[in-house]
Protein backbone atom coordinates (compact mmCIF):
# COMPACT_ATOMS: atom_id res chain seq x y z
CA UNK A 1 0.00 0.00 0.00
CA UNK A 2 1.26 3.48 -0.83
CA UNK A 3 2.12 6.10 1.75
CA UNK A 4 0.58 9.54 1.97
CA UNK A 5 1.83 12.64 3.77
CA UNK A 6 -0.45 14.08 6.42
CA UNK A 7 -0.05 16.89 8.90
CA UNK A 8 -0.04 15.82 12.54
CA UNK A 9 -1.19 17.87 15.54
CA UNK A 10 2.20 19.60 15.78
CA UNK A 11 2.05 20.69 12.13
CA UNK A 12 4.70 18.21 10.98
CA UNK A 13 4.31 16.10 7.84
CA UNK A 14 4.40 12.40 8.58
CA UNK A 15 4.05 9.29 6.46
CA UNK A 16 0.78 7.51 6.85
CA UNK A 17 -0.44 4.31 5.31
CA UNK A 18 -3.63 4.71 3.30
CA UNK A 19 -5.31 2.13 5.44
CA UNK A 20 -5.02 4.39 8.50
CA UNK A 21 -8.71 5.01 7.90
CA UNK A 22 -9.17 1.32 8.53
CA UNK A 23 -12.38 -0.54 7.94
CA UNK A 24 -13.29 -0.90 11.60
CA UNK A 25 -12.93 2.79 12.44
CA UNK A 26 -14.64 3.90 9.24
CA UNK A 27 -17.58 1.60 9.89
CA UNK A 28 -17.77 2.65 13.55
CA UNK A 29 -18.16 6.26 12.45
CA UNK A 30 -20.76 5.33 9.84
CA UNK A 31 -22.75 3.37 12.41
CA UNK A 32 -22.67 6.40 14.69
CA UNK A 33 -24.30 8.42 11.93
CA UNK A 34 -26.85 5.72 11.07
CA UNK A 35 -27.82 5.36 14.73
CA UNK A 36 -29.10 8.93 14.67
CA UNK A 37 -31.44 8.18 11.77
CA UNK A 38 -33.24 4.97 12.77
CA UNK A 39 -34.89 3.66 15.90
CA UNK A 40 -32.69 2.19 18.62
CA UNK A 41 -34.32 -1.29 18.51
CA UNK A 42 -33.90 -1.55 14.73
CA UNK A 43 -30.31 -0.39 14.94
CA UNK A 44 -29.44 -2.94 17.61
CA UNK A 45 -31.24 -5.76 15.83
CA UNK A 46 -29.98 -5.31 12.28
CA UNK A 47 -26.84 -3.15 12.25
CA UNK A 48 -25.11 -3.50 15.61
CA UNK A 49 -23.35 -6.69 14.46
CA UNK A 50 -22.56 -5.58 10.93
CA UNK A 51 -19.07 -4.79 9.65
CA UNK A 52 -17.25 -3.23 6.73
CA UNK A 53 -15.59 -6.22 5.07
CA UNK A 54 -13.78 -4.44 2.25
CA UNK A 55 -13.49 -1.15 0.40
CA UNK A 56 -12.37 -1.11 -3.23
CA UNK A 57 -10.44 2.14 -3.47
CA UNK A 58 -10.29 2.07 -7.26
CA UNK A 59 -13.94 1.32 -7.94
CA UNK A 60 -15.34 3.07 -4.88
CA UNK A 61 -17.27 -0.02 -3.76
CA UNK A 62 -17.89 -0.83 -0.09
CA UNK A 63 -18.71 -4.38 0.97
CA UNK A 64 -20.82 -4.65 4.14
CA UNK A 65 -20.97 -7.93 6.05
CA UNK A 66 -24.02 -9.26 7.91
CA UNK A 67 -24.22 -12.39 10.07
CA UNK A 68 -26.76 -14.33 7.96
CA UNK A 69 -28.80 -14.22 4.76
CA UNK A 70 -31.93 -13.06 6.53
CA UNK A 71 -30.13 -10.05 8.02
CA UNK A 72 -28.41 -9.37 4.70
CA UNK A 73 -31.67 -9.20 2.73
CA UNK A 74 -33.42 -7.16 5.42
CA UNK A 75 -30.66 -4.55 5.66
CA UNK A 76 -30.26 -4.38 1.88
CA UNK A 77 -33.97 -3.78 1.32
CA UNK A 78 -34.66 -1.48 4.28
CA UNK A 79 -31.51 0.52 4.98
CA UNK A 80 -29.49 0.66 1.75
CA UNK A 81 -30.07 4.38 1.09
CA UNK A 82 -29.20 5.33 4.67
CA UNK A 83 -26.05 3.19 4.60
CA UNK A 84 -24.88 4.56 1.25
CA UNK A 85 -25.57 8.15 2.30
CA UNK A 86 -23.78 7.75 5.63
CA UNK A 87 -20.77 6.09 4.01
CA UNK A 88 -20.50 8.89 1.45
CA UNK A 89 -20.73 11.49 4.21
CA UNK A 90 -17.65 10.00 5.81
CA UNK A 91 -15.82 8.90 2.63
CA UNK A 92 -16.93 10.69 -0.54
CA UNK A 93 -15.00 8.23 -2.74
CA UNK A 94 -17.60 5.50 -2.10
CA UNK A 95 -20.07 5.18 -4.97
CA UNK A 96 -21.65 1.80 -4.36
CA UNK A 97 -22.48 -0.58 -1.49
CA UNK A 98 -22.73 -4.35 -1.78
CA UNK A 99 -23.70 -6.84 0.92
CA UNK A 100 -22.41 -10.26 1.92
CA UNK A 101 -22.73 -12.84 4.68
CA UNK A 102 -19.61 -13.10 6.80
CA UNK A 103 -18.86 -15.73 9.40
CA UNK A 104 -16.80 -13.27 11.45
CA UNK A 105 -19.86 -11.26 12.45
CA UNK A 106 -21.69 -12.54 15.55
CA UNK A 107 -24.66 -14.71 14.68
CA UNK A 108 -27.91 -13.01 15.65
CA UNK A 109 -30.53 -15.65 14.92
CA UNK A 110 -30.27 -18.70 12.73
CA UNK A 111 -33.54 -18.39 10.92
CA UNK A 112 -33.97 -22.10 10.14
CA UNK A 113 -33.39 -23.13 13.74
CA UNK A 114 -35.60 -20.48 15.33
CA UNK A 115 -39.17 -20.20 14.05
CA UNK A 116 -40.85 -16.89 14.47
CA UNK A 117 -42.62 -17.56 17.76
CA UNK A 118 -43.17 -15.93 21.07
CA UNK A 119 -41.67 -18.48 23.43
CA UNK A 120 -37.96 -18.48 24.29
CA UNK A 121 -36.76 -22.05 24.87
CA UNK A 122 -33.22 -23.05 25.88
CA UNK A 123 -32.67 -24.37 22.38
CA UNK A 124 -33.49 -20.99 20.90
CA UNK A 125 -31.33 -19.13 23.38
CA UNK A 126 -28.35 -21.26 22.34
CA UNK A 127 -28.65 -19.82 18.81
CA UNK A 128 -27.97 -16.31 20.07
CA UNK A 129 -24.40 -15.36 20.83
CA UNK A 130 -22.35 -12.34 21.84
CA UNK A 131 -25.33 -10.00 21.85
CA UNK A 132 -25.51 -7.04 24.19
CA UNK A 133 -29.27 -7.60 24.27
CA UNK A 134 -30.55 -10.07 26.85
CA UNK A 135 -32.93 -12.35 24.88
CA UNK A 136 -35.14 -12.96 27.91
CA UNK A 137 -35.66 -9.30 28.82
CA UNK A 138 -34.82 -7.51 25.52
CA UNK A 139 -32.67 -5.15 27.60
CA UNK A 140 -29.35 -3.88 26.30
CA UNK A 141 -26.62 -4.01 28.93
CA UNK A 142 -24.94 -0.89 27.54
CA UNK A 143 -27.70 1.27 29.05
CA UNK A 144 -26.97 2.12 32.65
CA UNK A 145 -27.27 5.07 35.00
CA UNK A 146 -23.48 5.37 35.02
CA UNK A 147 -23.70 7.02 31.59
CA UNK A 148 -27.04 8.80 32.07
CA UNK A 149 -26.78 12.53 32.67
CA UNK A 150 -29.48 14.08 34.87
CA UNK A 151 -30.51 17.71 34.56
CA UNK A 152 -33.53 19.97 34.90
CA UNK A 153 -35.05 18.57 31.71
CA UNK A 154 -35.30 14.98 32.97
CA UNK A 155 -34.97 15.11 36.76
CA UNK A 156 -38.66 14.37 37.44
CA UNK A 157 -38.66 11.27 35.21
CA UNK A 158 -35.34 10.15 36.72
CA UNK A 159 -36.58 10.60 40.29
CA UNK A 160 -39.74 8.61 39.54
CA UNK A 161 -37.65 5.79 38.06
CA UNK A 162 -35.42 5.68 41.14
CA UNK A 163 -38.45 5.45 43.40
CA UNK A 164 -39.80 2.55 41.33
CA UNK A 165 -36.49 0.68 41.46
CA UNK A 166 -36.59 0.83 45.26
CA UNK A 167 -40.21 -0.29 45.50
CA UNK A 168 -41.28 -2.10 42.32
CA UNK A 169 -45.02 -2.13 41.65
CA UNK A 170 -45.95 0.02 44.63
CA UNK A 171 -44.99 3.54 43.57
CA UNK A 172 -45.95 5.48 40.45
CA UNK A 173 -47.80 2.69 38.71
CA UNK A 174 -48.10 3.14 35.82
CA UNK A 175 -45.30 5.57 35.08
CA UNK A 176 -45.80 7.38 31.78
CA UNK A 177 -42.74 9.22 30.44
CA UNK A 178 -43.07 11.39 27.36
CA UNK A 179 -40.80 13.64 25.35
CA UNK A 180 -39.51 14.33 21.85
CA UNK A 181 -37.29 12.16 19.69
CA UNK A 182 -33.68 11.70 20.79
CA UNK A 183 -34.02 13.02 24.35
CA UNK A 184 -32.87 9.86 26.13
CA UNK A 185 -36.18 8.15 27.00
CA UNK A 186 -35.02 4.73 25.78
CA UNK A 187 -31.77 5.04 27.74
CA UNK A 188 -33.71 5.88 30.91
CA UNK A 189 -36.19 3.02 30.47
CA UNK A 190 -33.58 0.38 29.71
CA UNK A 191 -31.28 1.58 32.48
CA UNK A 192 -34.24 1.18 34.85
CA UNK A 193 -34.78 -2.40 33.72
CA UNK A 194 -31.11 -3.27 34.06
CA UNK A 195 -30.95 -1.67 37.51
CA UNK A 196 -33.96 -3.70 38.73
CA UNK A 197 -32.42 -6.95 37.48
CA UNK A 198 -29.13 -6.15 39.22
CA UNK A 199 -30.70 -4.95 42.47
CA UNK A 200 -33.02 -7.94 42.86
CA UNK A 201 -30.59 -10.46 41.35
CA UNK A 202 -32.98 -11.57 38.58
CA UNK A 203 -35.76 -12.33 41.07
CA UNK A 204 -37.90 -9.57 39.53
CA UNK A 205 -38.89 -10.60 36.00
CA UNK A 206 -38.49 -7.67 33.59
CA UNK A 207 -39.55 -7.42 29.95
CA UNK A 208 -38.70 -4.48 27.71
CA UNK A 209 -40.43 -4.13 24.35
CA UNK A 210 -41.45 -1.56 21.78
CA UNK A 211 -44.98 -0.93 20.60
CA UNK A 212 -43.85 -2.09 17.16
CA UNK A 213 -42.79 -5.45 18.60
CA UNK A 214 -46.01 -5.69 20.62
CA UNK A 215 -48.07 -5.05 17.47
CA UNK A 216 -46.12 -7.70 15.55
CA UNK A 217 -46.65 -10.21 18.36
CA UNK A 218 -50.39 -9.56 18.36
CA UNK A 219 -50.59 -10.03 14.59
CA UNK A 220 -48.50 -13.21 14.72
CA UNK A 221 -50.53 -14.64 17.60
CA UNK A 222 -53.88 -13.98 15.93
CA UNK A 223 -52.72 -15.39 12.62
CA UNK A 224 -51.28 -18.53 14.20
CA UNK A 225 -53.95 -18.95 16.90
CA UNK A 226 -51.35 -18.61 19.67
CA UNK A 227 -52.89 -15.93 21.88
CA UNK A 228 -52.22 -17.98 25.01
CA UNK A 229 -48.48 -17.73 24.25
CA UNK A 230 -48.90 -13.99 23.84
CA UNK A 231 -50.65 -13.70 27.22
CA UNK A 232 -48.03 -15.79 28.98
CA UNK A 233 -45.17 -13.75 27.54
CA UNK A 234 -46.56 -10.35 28.52
CA UNK A 235 -48.44 -11.17 31.72
CA UNK A 236 -46.20 -13.67 33.49
CA UNK A 237 -43.72 -10.94 34.49
CA UNK A 238 -43.17 -8.42 37.28
CA UNK A 239 -42.26 -5.35 35.24
CA UNK A 240 -43.33 -4.40 31.73
CA UNK A 241 -41.46 -1.58 30.00
CA UNK A 242 -42.93 -0.54 26.66
CA UNK A 243 -41.37 2.10 24.42
CA UNK A 244 -43.16 4.43 21.95
CA UNK A 245 -46.69 3.48 22.98
CA UNK A 246 -48.16 6.13 20.65
CA UNK A 247 -47.90 3.75 17.71
CA UNK A 248 -50.60 1.40 19.00
CA UNK A 249 -53.21 4.15 18.63
CA UNK A 250 -55.76 3.38 15.92
CA UNK A 251 -55.03 -0.38 15.92
CA UNK A 252 -58.11 -1.89 17.64
CA UNK A 253 -56.86 -5.47 18.12
CA UNK A 254 -53.55 -4.28 19.56
CA UNK A 255 -55.20 -1.70 21.83
CA UNK A 256 -57.63 -4.32 23.12
CA UNK A 257 -54.86 -6.82 23.93
CA UNK A 258 -52.74 -4.13 25.57
CA UNK A 259 -55.75 -3.01 27.61
CA UNK A 260 -56.23 -6.55 28.95
CA UNK A 261 -52.47 -6.95 29.53
CA UNK A 262 -52.34 -3.62 31.35
CA UNK A 263 -55.26 -4.59 33.61
CA UNK A 264 -53.84 -8.04 34.36
CA UNK A 265 -50.50 -6.58 35.44
CA UNK A 266 -51.93 -3.62 37.30
CA UNK A 267 -54.40 -5.67 39.31
CA UNK A 268 -51.55 -7.90 40.47
CA UNK A 269 -49.33 -4.96 41.51
CA UNK A 270 -46.91 -5.52 38.64
CA UNK A 271 -44.94 -2.47 37.53
CA UNK A 272 -45.74 -0.81 34.20
CA UNK A 273 -43.47 1.83 32.65
CA UNK A 274 -44.49 3.44 29.35
CA UNK A 275 -42.84 5.96 27.06
CA UNK A 276 -44.27 8.07 24.27
CA UNK A 277 -43.32 11.04 22.15
CA UNK A 278 -46.33 12.91 23.52
CA UNK A 279 -48.59 12.98 26.56
CA UNK A 280 -51.63 10.63 26.70
CA UNK A 281 -53.98 13.55 26.01
CA UNK A 282 -52.07 14.38 22.81
CA UNK A 283 -52.43 10.92 21.21
CA UNK A 284 -55.61 11.51 19.17
CA UNK A 285 -56.17 7.91 18.06
CA UNK A 286 -55.80 6.36 21.52
CA UNK A 287 -58.91 4.74 22.99
CA UNK A 288 -60.36 6.70 25.90
CA UNK A 289 -60.17 3.78 28.32
CA UNK A 290 -56.43 3.36 27.65
CA UNK A 291 -55.85 7.08 27.94
CA UNK A 292 -57.64 6.99 31.28
CA UNK A 293 -55.40 4.15 32.49
CA UNK A 294 -52.26 6.03 31.50
CA UNK A 295 -53.40 9.25 33.13
CA UNK A 296 -54.27 7.38 36.34
CA UNK A 297 -50.60 6.98 37.26
CA UNK A 298 -47.58 9.26 37.30
CA UNK A 299 -46.86 11.33 34.17
CA UNK A 300 -43.38 12.83 33.72
CA UNK A 301 -42.02 14.71 30.76
CA UNK A 302 -38.49 14.78 29.34
CA UNK A 303 -37.88 18.11 27.65
CA UNK A 304 -35.03 19.65 25.68
CA UNK A 305 -31.77 19.64 27.68
CA UNK A 306 -30.29 23.01 28.54
CA UNK A 307 -26.77 24.05 27.52
CA UNK A 308 -25.14 22.82 30.72
CA UNK A 309 -26.73 19.40 30.40
CA UNK A 310 -25.78 19.08 26.72
CA UNK A 311 -22.20 19.94 27.59
CA UNK A 312 -22.20 17.45 30.46
CA UNK A 313 -23.45 14.72 28.10
CA UNK A 314 -20.66 15.48 25.63
CA UNK A 315 -17.99 15.40 28.32
CA UNK A 316 -19.35 12.11 29.64
CA UNK A 317 -19.23 10.59 26.15
CA UNK A 318 -15.66 11.79 25.61
CA UNK A 319 -14.59 10.37 28.95
CA UNK A 320 -16.22 7.00 28.23
CA UNK A 321 -14.52 6.81 24.82
CA UNK A 322 -11.18 7.76 26.38
CA UNK A 323 -10.45 10.38 23.73
CA UNK A 324 -9.19 13.95 23.94
CA UNK A 325 -11.32 16.69 22.40
CA UNK A 326 -10.71 20.38 23.03
CA UNK A 327 -13.23 22.11 25.30
CA UNK A 328 -14.15 24.74 22.72
CA UNK A 329 -15.30 21.99 20.33
CA UNK A 330 -17.61 20.47 22.92
CA UNK A 331 -18.92 23.88 23.92
CA UNK A 332 -19.58 24.78 20.29
CA UNK A 333 -21.51 21.55 19.67
CA UNK A 334 -23.54 22.09 22.84
CA UNK A 335 -24.39 25.61 21.70
CA UNK A 336 -25.35 24.69 18.15
CA UNK A 337 -27.43 21.56 18.74
CA UNK A 338 -30.31 22.13 21.11
CA UNK A 339 -33.05 19.63 20.28
CA UNK A 340 -31.72 16.11 19.97
CA UNK A 341 -29.22 14.15 22.09
CA UNK A 342 -28.71 11.62 19.29
CA UNK A 343 -27.63 14.44 16.99
CA UNK A 344 -25.19 15.64 19.64
CA UNK A 345 -23.70 12.14 19.80
CA UNK A 346 -23.63 11.82 16.00
CA UNK A 347 -21.62 15.04 15.64
CA UNK A 348 -19.25 13.97 18.42
CA UNK A 349 -18.63 10.61 16.70
CA UNK A 350 -17.56 12.40 13.53
CA UNK A 351 -15.33 14.80 15.42
CA UNK A 352 -13.62 11.90 17.17
CA UNK A 353 -13.11 10.21 13.81
CA UNK A 354 -11.43 13.26 12.26
CA UNK A 355 -9.34 14.05 15.32
CA UNK A 356 -8.25 10.56 16.37
CA UNK A 357 -8.22 8.49 13.20
CA UNK A 358 -7.68 10.92 10.33
CA UNK A 359 -5.31 13.06 12.42
CA UNK A 360 -7.03 16.20 11.18
CA UNK A 361 -7.30 19.02 13.66
CA UNK A 362 -10.88 20.28 13.81
CA UNK A 363 -11.39 23.88 12.78
CA UNK A 364 -14.59 25.83 13.28
CA UNK A 365 -15.27 25.67 9.55
CA UNK A 366 -14.92 21.89 9.56
CA UNK A 367 -17.04 21.62 12.69
CA UNK A 368 -19.78 23.67 11.04
CA UNK A 369 -19.67 21.29 8.06
CA UNK A 370 -20.02 18.25 10.33
CA UNK A 371 -22.89 19.82 12.24
CA UNK A 372 -24.74 20.77 9.06
CA UNK A 373 -24.28 17.27 7.64
CA UNK A 374 -25.32 15.44 10.78
CA UNK A 375 -27.90 17.59 12.53
CA UNK A 376 -30.86 19.39 11.06
CA UNK A 377 -30.73 22.46 13.22
CA UNK A 378 -32.89 24.74 11.15
CA UNK A 379 -35.54 23.96 8.54
CA UNK A 380 -34.45 24.28 4.94
CA UNK A 381 -36.80 25.37 2.16
CA UNK A 382 -39.85 25.30 4.41
CA UNK A 383 -42.86 26.87 2.74
CA UNK A 384 -46.42 27.56 3.96
CA UNK A 385 -47.73 24.39 2.33
CA UNK A 386 -45.23 22.29 4.31
CA UNK A 387 -46.48 23.77 7.57
CA UNK A 388 -50.15 23.29 6.72
CA UNK A 389 -49.53 19.70 5.60
CA UNK A 390 -47.55 18.83 8.75
CA UNK A 391 -50.12 20.38 11.10
CA UNK A 392 -52.98 18.58 9.33
CA UNK A 393 -51.18 15.23 9.50
CA UNK A 394 -50.36 15.68 13.18
CA UNK A 395 -53.98 16.43 14.14
CA UNK A 396 -55.27 13.83 11.67
CA UNK A 397 -57.47 16.23 9.76
CA UNK A 398 -57.42 17.33 6.13
CA UNK A 399 -55.72 20.49 4.91
CA UNK A 400 -59.12 21.58 3.64
CA UNK A 401 -60.33 21.64 7.25
CA UNK A 402 -57.64 24.20 8.04
CA UNK A 403 -58.62 26.55 5.25
CA UNK A 404 -62.43 26.11 5.30
CA UNK A 405 -64.60 28.84 6.78
CA UNK A 406 -66.24 26.33 9.12
CA UNK A 407 -65.87 26.65 12.89
CA UNK A 408 -65.88 23.03 13.99
CA UNK A 409 -64.47 22.83 17.52
CA UNK A 410 -61.97 20.07 16.68
CA UNK A 411 -60.37 22.30 14.03
CA UNK A 412 -59.97 25.44 16.13
CA UNK A 413 -56.69 24.50 17.80
CA UNK A 414 -55.02 23.05 14.65
CA UNK A 415 -55.94 26.18 12.69
CA UNK A 416 -54.57 28.49 15.38
CA UNK A 417 -51.40 26.41 15.65
CA UNK A 418 -50.94 26.63 11.87
CA UNK A 419 -51.30 30.41 12.02
CA UNK A 420 -48.81 30.61 14.90
CA UNK A 421 -46.22 28.49 13.08
CA UNK A 422 -46.57 30.42 9.82
CA UNK A 423 -45.78 33.55 11.80
CA UNK A 424 -43.15 32.02 14.10
CA UNK A 425 -41.14 30.09 11.47
CA UNK A 426 -41.67 31.98 8.21
CA UNK A 427 -42.34 35.44 9.68
CA UNK A 428 -45.29 35.92 7.30
CA UNK A 429 -47.44 39.02 7.73
CA UNK A 430 -50.80 38.66 9.45
CA UNK A 431 -52.75 39.52 6.27
CA UNK A 432 -50.72 36.96 4.27
CA UNK A 433 -51.44 34.24 6.85
CA UNK A 434 -55.14 35.13 6.84
CA UNK A 435 -55.15 34.81 3.06
CA UNK A 436 -53.54 31.37 3.26
CA UNK A 437 -56.13 30.11 5.76
CA UNK A 438 -59.44 30.78 4.05
CA UNK A 439 -59.12 34.50 3.41
CA UNK A 440 -59.56 35.34 7.10
CA UNK A 441 -59.20 38.82 8.50
CA UNK A 442 -55.76 39.72 9.84
CA UNK A 443 -57.25 40.46 13.29
CA UNK A 444 -58.29 36.78 13.53
CA UNK A 445 -54.70 35.77 12.87
CA UNK A 446 -53.35 38.23 15.45
CA UNK A 447 -55.75 36.81 18.05
CA UNK A 448 -54.72 33.21 17.23
CA UNK A 449 -50.98 33.93 17.40
CA UNK A 450 -51.30 35.82 20.69
CA UNK A 451 -53.50 33.09 22.18
CA UNK A 452 -51.10 30.25 21.26
CA UNK A 453 -48.06 32.28 22.34
CA UNK A 454 -49.63 33.00 25.73
CA UNK A 455 -50.70 29.38 26.29
CA UNK A 456 -47.20 28.12 25.54
CA UNK A 457 -45.96 29.80 28.72
CA UNK A 458 -48.00 27.47 30.94
CA UNK A 459 -49.58 24.70 28.82
CA UNK A 460 -47.07 21.81 28.70
CA UNK A 461 -49.40 19.72 26.56
CA UNK A 462 -49.51 22.40 23.85
CA UNK A 463 -45.74 22.86 24.13
CA UNK A 464 -45.29 19.16 23.45
CA UNK A 465 -47.56 19.27 20.41
CA UNK A 466 -45.66 22.15 18.83
CA UNK A 467 -42.34 20.48 19.56
CA UNK A 468 -43.46 17.31 17.75
CA UNK A 469 -44.90 19.23 14.81
CA UNK A 470 -41.63 21.16 14.41
CA UNK A 471 -39.57 17.97 14.63
CA UNK A 472 -41.65 16.36 11.90
CA UNK A 473 -41.49 19.52 9.78
CA UNK A 474 -37.74 20.00 10.14
CA UNK A 475 -37.06 16.35 9.44
CA UNK A 476 -38.99 16.27 6.15
CA UNK A 477 -37.96 19.64 4.74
Amino acid sequence: MSDTLVENREGKLIKQKNYIMNHNELWKTVLGEIEVQISRPNFLTWLKNSELVNKDEKEGIALVGLPNNFAKEWVKNRYHKIILGSLRNVDSSIKQVNYTVTSTAPQIVKKKEVPRGLELTDEKLNTISELAINPKTNLNSKYSFDTYVVGSSNELAFAAIQAIINDVGKKYNPLFIYGGVGLGKTHLLQAAGNAVIQKYENKVRVLYTTSEKFINDVVWSVRNKRMEDMKKKYRDIDMLIIDDIQFIGGKPATELEFFYTFNALYENNKQIIISSDRSPAAIPTLEERLRSRFEGGMIADVSYPDYEMRLAILKTKVQNQNVSIEDWVLEYIATKIQRNIREVEGVLNKVVFFEEYKHQKITQKKLDEIINETAQITPKNVNPQDILKTVAEFYEISQTDLTDRGRKQEVVEPRQVAMFLLRDILKLSYPHIGEKLGKRDHTTVIHACEKIGKELTHNQNLNQKLMLIKEKLFKTC
